[in-house]
């Protein structure tokens, strides 16, 4: 694991963490302190948030009928508004929370102060969910949500370099205490390497132009700030394209954020321990904005709502009955409404799958 220390507010997660921990130890930025929780909570408009709280139910139900208390994870913390919504929804619930924004954790710890007894908030990544679940020495969860992609916080910020709408250090960083920053690979990486990042991680058209002119750029000067990439791209991509396709950097930034937190490779890992460490009757909910990032949880929510029979074979051994069921048809997608409400909703494509069967004792 590579969380070395827990915020949280009931318990340390992991023998090595300090109870005495606080999210401004981990790196969070001064900023946090001048949030109240308040203003988190009016600045965050969590998406599907009555939809993903309400997937949940039956989950909370099959634990409390097996004399349980049911445990939650929200594996993108953020400012905290699904959480919350949990937490309020169902009172005798236990929640995880997960993120690798120490900033995000300093906030959400913020607005979920007053449920201190029931909530463990991780500065992990969230393919680690299974090694905090177990650390925490829970037999398994009820619940796992994922918010996926860049964070309202994390666009808001300026400093963070996620926008490319505001000049600022071209950070990009979801971690900021660890990694290299999207300036760093513009910097270094091959126009090959930037060529397929931006092609297979923003499906951007322009890729070859784009890379081209970030090594010719950087040639006479490195990159160090949003604004300076910005120019470089506005400098190829057709004026005509960015009429009928929105901002010309669009993809790119959203590319390199990709590329430099790896968030299709953690999800490759987080998707499948999710499902892991799920009781029978739990379920994991999915919201992604990406295509990319659809396919993935796809991938493993169809995998396993399959039998693993061989074709032709007579009968379905108990070893080969599907262990999960597909709660969703396809995907589901914002009301037009909430659209209105919350633009950044726009893009949302949520999946749930549920345990119908118990882990595999070997």
């Amino acid at each position: 694991m590579t969380h070395d220390d827990a915020v949280h507010n009931d318990a340390a997660v992991g023998s090595s963490a300090d109870p005495s921990v606080s999210a401004a130890s981990l790196g969070a930025h001064d900023d946090a302190a001048s949030l109240s929780s308040k203003d988190t909570a009016e600045r965050h408009f969590p998406v599907l948030l009555e939809r993903c709280v309400s997937l949940f139910a039956d989950s909370v139900e099959s634990a409390r009928a097996a004399g349980r208390q049911p445990v939650l994870v929200d594996c993108t913390l953020g400012m905290g508004g699904h959480s919350e919504a949990m937490l309020q929804r169902y009172p005798d619930a236990l929640l995880i929370g997960i993120d690798r924004d120490t900033m995000a954790l300093s906030l959400a710890g913020e607005r979920l102060a007053r449920f201190a007894d029931r909530t463990h908030l991780v500065h992990a990544v969230y393919s680690e969910v299974d090694d905090i679940v177990h650390e925490l020495s829970l037999p398994g969860v009820d619940g796992v949500l994922f918010d996926l992609g860049v964070s309202s916080l994390q666009l808001d910020e300026r400093e963070r370099g996620f926008a490319y709408s505001y000049d600022a250090p071209l950070d990009m960083r979801m971690d900021r205490t660890e990694g290299e920053t999207a300036a760093d690979l513009v910097n270094t990486l091959s126009e090959e390497e930037l060529v397929r990042i931006l092609r297979v991680y923003g499906e951007e058209k322009f890729a070859g132009r784009i890379a081209r002119s970030i090594v010719k750029d950087r040639a006479e000067k490195p990159f160090e700030t949003t604004g300076e990439l910005v120019a470089s791209i506005r400098k190829v991509v057709p004026a005509a394209a960015a009429r009928t396709a929105g901002h010309p950097a669009k993809r790119t930034f959203q590319a390199l954020r990709i590329a430099v937190n790896e968030e299709l490779d953690v999800l490759e890992e987080a998707i499948p321990a999710s499902m892991d460490v799920l009781n029978v009757g739990g379920r994991v909910v999915v919201m992604s904005y990406h295509s990319l990032e659809d396919k993935i949880t796809k991938k493993f929510f169809a995998s396993a709502a399959k039998s693993s029979a061989p074709a032709g074979f007579p009968v379905e051994l108990e070893e080969h009955k599907a262990r999960f069921k597909t709660i969703t048809r396809g995907t589901e997608q914002p009301t037009e409404q909430e659209i209105s409400e919350n633009p950044r909703a726009a893009s949302a494509r949520l999946r749930a799958t549920e345990r119908t069967l118990p882990r595999s004792s070997s």
